[in-house]
C-alpha cells in the first residue's frame, strides 16, 4: 500500500464537506477539496505569469529589443516555466504524489538541456547583455579584431555591420564571455592615430612642429591637444606617432586617411624625407676585383 501523502488529509480536514473520494493518481486519493485547491493555485499562476510577462516585455523594449518574433519567443519561453512551476506546486499542495512524473520529466530536461547546450548559452548570453547594457544598438564595438557597428541584438545573437557593409552574426556567448572593445560605452570620442617614419638625417625639432602645425588645422579634429610622439629609432627611419581625438569611431579610416594625406604634404613642403627602407650591399675587394677583370668586361 503506498503511504499518503500527510498534506492531503489537512486540507480535507480545513475543508469539512468536500472529502468526496473522486478517483485516485500515484495512490494518492483525489477528493473535491483537491481539485478545489488545484484550481485556485492554478489561477494564481496564471495570473501571475500574464503579470510577469507583462512587465518582462516593458522591461526588454525599454532595454532595446523590438523584435516581435523574439519578444513573443522569450515570453513564451517564460510562460511554460512559470505555468510548469506553479502546477508542481498545486499537486504537491494539494497532497498529490507526482514525484515518478517529475524524475521522468527531470530526465528528459536533463537529455534535451545536453541537446541544445549552446542555444541555452547564446539565450542566456542575449539576457544578460539586455539586462546590463554593456554592449548595446548602435555601439562600435570592436569583434574579430576589426570594428562593427551594432545594428540589432538578438535573444540568440547580435547583428553587426562592419566598415565594408558586411553584415555578421555574432552568438552573444562571444560578447559575454570574450573580452570585447567597446569605442562607445560611455561617449562617442576616439582617439585616431598614425605613424610616420623621417630620415636620421631630419631636424627632429623641426619634424615635430610640422607634423604639431599639420594636425592643429584638421577642422574635424576635438579641440583637444594634438599628440606627438617620437616612438621609435628603427632600421631606416624615425618613428613618429601623431594622434588626435575625433568624434566618431565609426569615421576612422576615412579620418585616418585625410590626416595621413595633411602629413604628407606637410612634411613634403618643409623638405622633410619620409623614409623608406634601404639596403647597402658592401663586397669584398676580391669579389670587386674579379668582377673589374677582363673577363668580366663586356
Amino acid at each position: 500500500m503506498p503511504t499518503p501523502d500527510p498534506v492531503a488529509p489537512a486540507f480535507h480536514q480545513n475543508l469539512p464537506g468536500y472529502d468526496l473520494e473522486l478517483f485516485e493518481i500515484g495512490g494518492t486519493q483525489v477528493t473535491l477539496a483537491t481539485l478545489i485547491v488545484v484550481a485556485a493555485v492554478a489561477a494564481v499562476t496564471l495570473l501571475v505569469s500574464m503579470l510577469l510577462q507583462r512587465t518582462v516585455r516593458r522591461m526588454l523594449l525599454a532595454r532595446g529589443l523590438h523584435d516581435e518574433g523574439e519578444l513573443r519567443a522569450l515570453l513564451r519561453i517564460m510562460r511554460y516555466g512559470t505555468l510548469m512551476l506553479g502546477f508542481g506546486v498545486a499537486f504537491h499542495t494539494a497532497g498529490l504524489n507526482l514525484t515518478a512524473f517529475f524524475a521522468a520529466g527531470a530526465v528528459f530536461a536533463l537529455a534535451l538541456g545536453f541537446a541544445v547546450q549552446n542555444i541555452g548559452e547564446n539565450f542566456v548570453s542575449g539576457v544578460i547583455l539586455l539586462v546590463e547594457r554593456s554592449i548595446k544598438p548602435d555601439d562600435i564595438i570592436e569583434f574579430d579584431g576589426r570594428p562593427v557597428f551594432v545594428e540589432k541584438m538578438g535573444i540568440r545573437a547580435t547583428i553587426a555591420r562592419t566598415l565594408d557593409d558586411e553584415r555578421v552574426i555574432i552568438p552573444n556567448a562571444k560578447l559575454v564571455q570574450g573580452a570585447v572593445k567597446n569605442y562607445t560605452f560611455r561617449d562617442r570620442q576616439y582617439r585616431l592615430r598614425t605613424t610616420v617614419g623621417v630620415a636620421y638625417s631630419s631636424d627632429m625639432d623641426e619634424v615635430g612642429r610640422v607634423l604639431a602645425a599639420v594636425v592643429r588645422d584638421l577642422e574635424w579634429r576635438l579641440a583637444a591637444e594634438p599628440r606627438i610622439l617620437l616612438v621609435e629609432f628603427a632600421g631606416s627611419s624615425v618613428v613618429w606617432e601623431v594622434s588626435v581625438w575625433i568624434d566618431d569611431p565609426w569615421s576612422m579610416r576615412r579620418r585616418r586617411s585625410e590626416m595621413n594625406l595633411a602629413v604628407w604634404r606637410g612634411l613634403g613642403e618643409a623638405k622633410i624625407t619620409i623614409a623608406f627602407p634601404q639596403l647597402d650591399v658592401h663586397l669584398d675587394r676580391g669579389v670587386v676585383e674579379a668582377l673589374e677583370s677582363p673577363r668580366h668586361a663586356p
